[in-house]
């Protein structure tokens, strides 16, 4: 099953254009605001996970690439139910793959290592999608309300864990 389109089109919804906020550490190339250069984050595609890249002229078709090849396809995507890859992907696009594989190995109970191996494609494939989906989307917004960006993104973040929900 290829889950690929419904995830991109929520996430891009989400990540909308071009961004330099100087607050935000994406968008700086050393991840930390005021380090290297501010270069911006584009659909979800951030400075700071692609110090290389030109990030205000990347193309849609490098950012569904990079989206399919470094978020989609290391979360399995094409192996779960459409709500698990949805949440999944638009997590490992938002806070990175191995944050998503986390919360879902949690909702799953299996061992949380951020290793997404056959058990823990066996333990979602056999779970309530619906549980697992909402409790994967808990233990996301549970992290971001003990980041130090909540007092600026937290609003943001908890309306995108919401749509997800409500999608989902």
């Amino acid at each position: 099953m290829d889950n690929f389109a419904g995830c991109l089109d929520f996430t891009l919804s989400m990540e909308g254009g071009y961004s330099d906020d100087p607050a935000d550490p994406g968008n700086w190339t050393g991840g930390i605001p005021g380090a290297g250069e501010l270069r911006g984050t584009k659909c979800g595609i951030s400075a700071a996970a692609y110090p290389s890249l030109n990030i205000q002229d990347l193309s849609r078709k490098q950012i569904d690439e990079i989206y399919r090849n470094d978020y989609y396809e290391p979360v399995h995507g094409d192996d779960l139910s459409s709500s698990l890859a949805l949440v999944a992907f638009d997590a490992a696009v938002n806070a990175g793959v191995r944050h998503s594989v986390v919360w879902l190995q949690q909702s799953a109970g299996v061992v949380a290592d951020g290793i997404f191996g056959k058990i823990t494609l066996g333990a979602l494939q056999g779970g309530d999608v619906g549980k697992l989906a909402l409790e994967a989307l808990a233990r996301r917004l549970d992290y971001y309300a003990r980041s130090s960006g909540w007092n600026r993104f937290g609003l943001g973040w908890s309306r995108r864990v919401l749509k997800l929900a409500k999608k989902i």
